[in-house]
């Protein structure tokens, strides 16, 4: 296969044409139901479980700071995504995005770490939600079966996260309704999770103490970098509203407002957030399964604790719910394309859902979720996303010289310069992550290249019209390669 074959693009009027095809999906969701998706995405497990771990462990009081730094790469990035929204409201993020500017082998390259990194967050952000789930059934007096309360090798007599697995099933079920009732769910869970956050930084104000934040960078500069490293596990998941544009009602104007809204009103909320944790006790006090319920324990709140508890569970369902919807979704448009079997391109008949990659995913998930004693996952998952968030920001800079013609509902500002510090912060915080991950995430991408070559490049629909093209050529003329 010629290296030209491996770089064809989507044109950009092709995606906009699929936009309007009828017997799709269910075109219902308005400007706050997407940026209710990308605030499910972005508020959860990183809110009520990394700001506290990685105080203790990485920066201190300046945790902070790293914030601030992964929000800087990230706000990058979605300045760039929310272009690509306006321009190309097309189902399958960054995978379309790339398809139209950079061509299909990186298009195939992002979508397959696409599918890792999402079903991967929805496994390990199921197995907090069961965490949660049984610290609120204890408090109430109930218990599960210790066989049923975490996977082999968790525990001692640990067999299986029972909870874990019906929560990723049950979101998976749901997802295969109607989105709006989804839709619906999620925005009253993303209400519940914001509201426990206000509370936690209202609750928590008349008990900072100063003297809590010295030092401020205990474990020096180099922490807080590292901190930010893993903390931006928990500045994306507005990308994940982007997979919705073909359900949205005016996705050229709804989906830029939608990610840059999301991004603004969690960056506020985790910065606030973490400067109170660490200023109403000791940043190394903090290393727990649940900091910010130990925290309120500590200053003698037991009734913030119980609330937080609550909407913990509330609220990282919608984040389970936001990346099994986005990697049902890019699942879809990938087998639409013809790089995976066109059989997973199908929508229910009554419900216009992705019903059969949504399904198969969150059997998946749960099957991770409940047998596998996951570690190290959020470091795999950062190095998918921090990869799609290069490719994006070149993306832009790229379509701006190639394709300056095609109408943008939003520009990117200062491009190629803001596109550019995306890619640095994004390949800083990249060269910060373990060999240990990287290593597994090699071995994924060797496993995509390998089923791409065998199947997707002879299945693509761009390579059947263009093998149905060589066909029709007059007799006596060479096609080009």
């Amino acid at each position: 296969m010629s290296l030209k074959a491996l770089l064809r693009t989507k044109s950009i009027e092709r995606l906009q044409s699929e936009l309007g095809q009828e017997g799709q999906f269910r075109r219902v969701l308005g400007l706050w139901q997407l940026t209710a998706i990308g605030l499910g995405g972005l508020i959860g497990a990183g809110i009520f479980v990394l700001t506290g771990v990685v105080a203790a462990t990485q920066a201190g009081p300046a945790v902070s700071l790293s914030f601030v730094i992964a929000g800087i790469a990230s706000a990058a990035a979605a300045l760039s995504y929310a272009e690509f929204a306006g321009m190309i409201p097309v189902a399958g993020s960054a995978y379309t995005y790339g398809y139209a500017a950079l061509g299909e082998l990186v298009a195939w390259v992002i979508g397959w770490d696409l599918l890792l990194e999402y079903a991967l967050v929805v496994a390990v952000v199921s197995i907090g939600w069961s965490g949660y789930l049984q610290a609120l059934l204890s408090q109430l007096g109930l218990t599960l079966p210790t066989w049923a309360t975490g996977a082999s090798g968790t525990g001692p007599g640990h067999v299986v996260d029972l909870a874990a697995m019906l929560g990723a099933l049950a979101v998976a079920g749901l997802l295969t309704l109607r989105i709006e009732w989804s839709a619906r769910f999620n925005a009253a869970m993303v209400l519940i999770k914001i509201a426990a956050v206000i509370l936690v930084i209202a609750a928590g104000l008349p008990h900072v103490r100063a003297a809590n934040w010295h030092p401020f960078m205990p474990y020096g500069f180099s922490g807080v970098v590292e901190g930010a490293a893993v903390v931006f596990f928990a500045v994306f998941g507005y990308d994940t509203l982007t997979t919705a544009a073909e359900e949205a009602r005016d996705p050229q104007k709804q989906l830029p407002r939608a990610v840059l809204l999301s991004l603004a009103v969690s960056l506020t909320l985790y910065i606030a957030m973490s400067l109170v944790l660490t200023g109403i006790v000791r940043y190394d006090t903090l290393n727990s399964p649940a900091p910010v319920a130990a925290a309120f324990t500590a200053i003698g709140l037991p009734w913030v604790t119980f609330i937080v508890s609550a909407a913990a569970v509330a609220g990282i369902a919608s984040v389970m719910l936001a990346f099994l919807l986005g990697c049902a979704r890019i699942w879809f448009a990938m087998s639409r394309d013809g790089l995976l079997p066109a059989w997973f391109a199908h929508v229910h008949p009554r419900f216009r859902t992705p019903h059969r990659p949504t399904l198969i995913a969150g059997a998946l998930t749960a099957l991770v979720a409940g047998f596998f004693p996951i570690k190290e996952v959020a470091e795999l998952v950062n190095i998918g996303t921090l990869s799609a968030f290069v490719i994006i920001c070149v993306a832009v800079i790229v379509l701006r010289r190639t394709r300056p013609d095609v109408p943008r509902t939003f520009r990117t500002p200062l491009v190629p310069w803001i596109p550019l510090a995306g890619v640095g912060f994004s390949l800083w915080l990249l060269s910060k992550l373990p060999a240990v991950a990287w290593e597994r995430f090699v071995i994924w991408m060797a496993l995509g290249l390998l089923l791409y070559f065998s199947y997707g490049r002879r299945h693509s629909v761009l390579a059947k019209e263009e093998g149905a093209r060589f066909k029709v050529k007059p007799v006596g003329e060479t096609p080009s390669n």
